[in-house]
């Protein structure tokens, strides 16, 4: 298949297009840079620099859609709240027009959203029924599906990536968390009772694949592990690893003042499971968190 990928030079782009390559596929990533698309994603991948260059009569087999401005990375203004829904929603809208002027329709769009969907739902265990949550990280991804699901309405299948916590060596989550827990400065956040809905690189890319391939499949997908961790028993888990104490933590109140708004980001959670992918037969490799976070950090 010939693929279009947005967001390919981020780390689960880079990831998947790696796994692409190694099936045949054939692939194009827009990019801010296309310069840098060779050497981050693979050297016979094509570089687009604009939706505008899609033509007509330009076939793509498949459309996966990652794009986003970091969420956690800059307060919350009211300027960077509409740079992280640009770069989602309306990426989005733009994607789906060129899907309708195009001559020949992709068979499928996986397109990005996250567990954020459901807002904080405490202990409340969520599969891909549980309504969207009212904080603006939910009404952001409940924007960014809709969008997205504009696309049924030229005959193109849609899956909805309600992405959790991605598991990497290389960057995200984990590799933020490396340094500071090597140094034996590893903490909990606030109480610790969130929930982190976690899930291994490679199962990432693993389901994403499924869907890719499952012509029936279609509509939401939590894309998560089965057992999800609560923030103090992450803490706990990935100090044991690294054969470090991680006796602190971090004051809800001191992280909502250095963060504002977007501290709930961390202090919130949600307790997903990936119903959906196990009825359909996904085999997970990472159920077990200690077992994902030593073949991420022993290697």
């Amino acid at each position: 298949m010939h693929i279009l990928i947005t967001g390919g030079t981020g780390l689960i782009g880079r990831h998947l297009c790696k796994a692409l390559l190694a099936e045949g596929h054939e692939l194009t990533v827009l990019s801010r840079n296309p310069d840098s698309v060779p050497s981050k994603c693979g050297a016979s991948v094509l570089a687009m620099a604009g939706l505008d260059e899609w033509r007509a009569d330009q076939t793509f087999d498949a459309i996966i859609n990652l794009a986003g401005e970091p969420i956690v990375d800059a307060r919350w203004t009211a300027q960077r709240k509409q740079v992280l829904s640009d770069s989602r929603v309306s990426l989005t809208d733009k994607l789906v027009q060129r899907i309708a002027a195009a001559r020949h329709k992709p068979r499928v769009l996986l397109s990005g959203s996250a567990v954020g969907f459901y807002g904080n739902r405490g202990d409340t265990v969520l599969d891909e029924s549980a309504a969207a949550g009212e904080d603006f990280a939910a009404r952001l991804c409940k924007a960014w599906e809709e969008a997205a699901l504009n696309a049924e309405k030229t005959g193109v299948r849609v899956c909805l990536l309600r992405t959790g916590l991605v598991l990497s060596r290389r960057g995200g989550l984990l590799g933020r968390m490396l340094l500071p827990f090597k140094l034996g400065l590893g903490s909990r956040l606030g109480d610790g009772k969130q929930w982190m809905s976690w899930v291994h690189i490679d199962d990432y890319v693993g389901m994403l694949l499924s869907l890719l391939r499952d012509a029936q499949a279609s509509g939401p997908y939590n894309m998560t592990a089965p057992q999800p961790s609560t923030n103090k028993e992450f803490t706990a888990a990935l100090a044991k690893v690294l054969h470090r104490p991680a006796p602190f933590f971090m004051p809800a109140m001191l992280l909502k003042s250095v963060m504002g708004e977007r501290a709930c980001l961390l202090l919130e959670g949600q307790k997903v499971l990936p119903m959906k992918m196990m009825a359909e037969g996904y085999r997970f490799s990472f159920t077990n968190l200690a077992d994902a976070l030593h073949d991420l950090l022993d290697k």
